[in-house]
């Protein structure tokens, strides 16, 4: 199959057939992995871990904890 890269604000973009994505299993807004292979360009979903929130609040220690920040008076409706 041909396609044709067009521009799109200061980027250049690429429209995926349809019937690729679904083979592949993209969607919109799936992330992506670009790479160039023997000079060709290659896309492929990006496999990211799956997160828990549990796992991700196990990861919070005394050491890697912000500080609470004061940002100042209340200014108009921003009462908490």
């Amino acid at each position: 199959m041909q396609s044709r890269v067009q521009k799109w604000g200061n980027s250049l973009a690429l429209r995926i057939p349809k019937s690729f994505a679904t083979e592949i299993g993209l969607h919109d807004d799936t992330p992506v992995e670009l790479s160039l292979v023997e000079g060709k360009l290659v896309v492929a979903p990006l496999s990211l871990p799956p997160f828990s929130l549990e796992a991700l609040l196990d990861q919070i220690t005394p050491e890697n904890r912000h500080n609470e920040e004061d940002s100042g008076a209340v200014v108009g409706r921003e009462v908490w």
